[in-house]
């Protein structure tokens, strides 16, 4: 497909409703309210085209930047992809989604997760945390470095509280990841999430909550889900 066609089935498929929601969470012009399900209609039929996403992506139209996600070669990815996107994603529905899942798919997913979180740039930062969020889900634990995960809980126990609104939502994200994905880290991450408590986050007026990590945990325990870890960061 060509942008044109994409562009013009995506504006096809805008819905009022949606746009209303996703307006609310932060999305902005342009964009047409597209569903994910009917982007992922779209994704089907394309499955993964390198030059279309990076077309999709400068359009700076929502729509079109979260189906570039869902479509991006992760092999054909660099850094310099990586790290525009991260600039250009402008509300946490493609930073901490979009962005990261590729992110984590790609060959630098950890390199440049652990950049972006030192960022003074909230929705950078927020993007590092929510793609080392992704890799702990996908990568097998042999290929982690579990020291450096471990210094990563230690750093969201001392500064969670006091970060910025979505990199609290993030970190506290990657804690739940930890302790759901990674065996060794379960008991660490409920000890820290414990410690912090009630993590407080604005969600823009939305009816959208903010997980409870020590019992996002445990469920995934009580299923005996732990450690089983998913084929791709995309959804």
């Amino acid at each position: 497909m060509t942008l044109q066609e994409v562009m013009a089935e995506l504006a096809s498929m805008g819905d009022d409703n949606t746009k209303k929601v996703l307006t609310r969470h932060g999305a902005r012009e342009p964009f047409y309210g597209v569903k994910v399900q009917d982007l992922k209609k779209i994704q089907k039929r394309v499955k993964k085209d390198y030059p279309l996403s990076m077309q999709l992506f400068n359009t700076g139209n929502s729509d079109a930047m979260y189906l570039a996600g869902l479509i991006a070669d992760e092999q054909k990815m660099t850094k310099e992809d990586l790290n525009r996107w991260a600039e250009g994603a402008y509300w946490y529905y493609l930073s901490e989604y979009t962005v990261a899942w590729i992110a984590a798919e790609s060959r630098y997913g950890w390199e440049l997760a652990t950049e972006w979180i030192n960022s003074q740039k909230e929705n950078i930062a927020s993007t590092g945390w929510a793609t080392l969020s992704s890799l702990v889900a996908i990568r097998d634990d042999s290929d982690l470095d579990l020291k450096r995960l471990e210094s990563l809980l230690d750093r969201v126990a001392k500064e969670l509280l006091d970060a910025p609104n979505r990199i609290r939502y993030t970190m506290n994200g990657f804690v739940i990841a930890c302790g759901s994905y990674v065996p060794a880290l379960t008991e660490k991450a409920k000890r820290i999430a414990g410690a912090v408590g009630v993590v407080s986050v604005d969600m823009g007026g939305t009816a959208c909550k903010v997980p409870d990590a020590v019992n996002t945990i445990e469920k995934v325990e009580q299923k005996g889900r732990l450690g089983k870890k998913k084929k791709t960061a995309r959804c």
